[in-house]
């Protein structure tokens, strides 16, 4: 089990740039956020658990896992749409996982080249991927890739928990951005809090 890897160089950061997320990061203490350096097991399970409650995804992606025995791009590729479906899924979220293993093994998208790639371009990438959106791609650059700058204005957790710590009930999103520069270059230990203070 990996987890995300920060310590008082980015905590010492967040306090001084913000008076309030430093109260609550030592209110809060540290935080241990689970990561999946593994690209497309990731990859796979966030596709899956896409507009499901997480109990239906613990189910869908154990049974995917039994039935793959290892989810490769080369494993998920070989399987029909339909064994993918009959795991629990959509017909359509079935051929996503199926083109994204294709899009893999073809290298029209290609994980190797990430590290050399700017968050933005690695988004990009991912966004061309059936199934794929902003908000997963980033998950995917927080969760798997550890990139350490990324706070998702998609993310409804992370837009409430900006807006009880901040004390407001509305959240432009001018007022994000200023927030999000605030954070960087640390925005990813940032999120973690915000998604804590939120859910208080």
């Amino acid at each position: 089990m990996a987890f995300f890897k920060y310590g008082e160089r980015e905590l010492g950061h967040l306090r001084r740039c913000d008076r309030r997320l430093g109260a609550a990061i030592d209110r809060i203490g540290m935080i241990e956020r689970e990561v999946n350096p593994d690209f497309f097991p990731a990859l796979v399970e966030s596709m899956i658990s896409q507009q499901i409650s997480g109990k239906a995804a613990l189910t869908v992606c154990r049974r995917f896992a039994e039935l793959a025995g290892v989810v490769t791009p080369e494993r998920v590729a070989s399987l029909s749409t339909e064994e993918i479906q009959a795991c629990g899924m959509s017909f359509r979220k079935a051929e996503n996982l199926r083109g994204a293993a294709l899009a893999l093994l073809e290298k029209r998208v290609d994980p190797e080249r990430f590290p050399e790639m700017e968050d933005q371009a690695v988004i990009r990438e991912l966004c061309t991927l059936n199934g794929v959106g902003v908000w997963t791609a980033e998950m995917l650059l927080l969760f798997s890739l550890c990139r350490p700058d990324v706070v998702s204005q998609g993310d409804f957790g992370i837009r409430r928990g900006m807006m009880k710590l901040y004390g407001v009930t509305e959240l432009s999103s001018d007022d994000f951005r200023r927030y999000r520069r605030r954070y960087s270059p640390y925005g990813s230990v940032a999120s973690f809090y915000l998604w804590e203070v939120g859910s208080e």
